[in-house]
């Protein structure tokens, strides 16, 4: 009997399994296939990415069904698995239930959740505001109740170090990996020591999951490599608006150009040309697709 396909769930964990995983944040399906191309294993659909992406800030102001279909749209352009913020699950642990099935049946292979208040705040912003330990477990729990694929995974994110200190953080930790969440992640450390204190006092306490790292830029986190975050004890490192920084950058250095001399000439050498975006997007692939259907609905009509 044939195996079953292996899902992007099952993928995720066992690139885990081998070592720390980077995944950096797509905004749109095309960086996304970009990450892909590149040799990425695994990316991560960003809150704040897709936020800034409809103009908006990352403060809450997305809905579920929102985050869902832009995810969705990214998660599908690849065959590398995605891990998605999901915010806070979007309200009580109802809500959450059918936050999981939703990201679930649009083709992802995780999400995570935050212990902050609605409505959130960047992680690495101050006068953050979080919920009761406790409710927050309650959600971790419905989380990994809810999922269809026991493989999906449920990622707990706490904020707490900036609001309660970093031992609260480890007991927020603890109680949630009881909860039934699959890996841990601590938001806005701010030190290589602080990652591995967190990491060590956890194994203390007996929690022996997965670690996540937010290597976000402008920061409360130092710039630490994927080998450090790994020597460190961390398995997944996301980087969840670098491509989007570079880019907003690039396109605004452009627009300035453009607009100051009256053409993009100068700009030439900075861009993918038709050739290659084409070649990301494939386009010789549809083609040829679409010459066989032609071909083959005409041997039918013939026939």
């Amino acid at each position: 009997m044939d195996k079953p396909p292996q899902t992007k769930a099952r993928r995720l964990r066992e690139l885990i399994t081998r070592g720390t995983v980077m995944m950096p944040g797509a905004f749109n399906a095309l960086v996304a296939l970009q990450i892909e191309r590149v040799g990425f294993q695994a990316l991560y659909v960003s809150g704040a990415g897709l936020a800034a992406s409809r103009g908006l800030p990352d403060i809450g102001l997305l809905s579920m069904s929102e985050v869902v279909s832009d995810a969705a749209t990214i998660a599908n352009a690849v065959a590398i698995p995605a891990l998605a913020d999901a915010d806070t699950g979007y309200g009580p642990p109802l809500s959450v239930i059918r936050t999981v099935r939703e990201f679930e049946r649009a083709g992802l292979a995780g999400i995570h959740l935050e212990d902050q208040e609605s409505p959130k705040k960047c992680g690495h912003l101050s006068g953050k505001r979080l919920v009761p330990a406790s409710e927050m477990a309650r959600k971790i729990g419905a989380a990994a109740e809810a999922r269809q694929d026991p493989e999906f995974l449920i990622v707990a994110r706490t904020d707490a170090r900036a609001v309660e200190g970093l031992e609260a953080a480890v007991r927020r930790a603890q109680l949630y990996a009881q909860a039934g969440a699959d890996l841990i992640f601590p938001e806005a450390l701010e030190s290589g020591e602080e990652f591995r204190a967190f990491a060590r006092s956890l194994v203390k306490v007996g929690v022996k999951l997965p670690l996540v790292a937010n290597m976000t830029e402008f920061g409360k986190t130092p710039y630490l490599t994927v080998r450090e975050f790994e020597d460190l004890g961390y398995r997944l490192v996301l980087f969840p608006v670098t491509a989007l920084r570079v880019a907003s950058q690039a396109i605004e250095k452009m627009l300035l150009e453009l607009k100051t001399l009256g053409t993009q000439q100068s700009s030439l050498s900075l861009m993918q040309t038709r050739q290659q975006l084409y070649e990301l997007l494939r386009y010789e692939d549809y083609e040829k697709r679409d010459a066989d259907l032609h071909e083959r609905h005409g041997r039918e009509t013939e026939g």
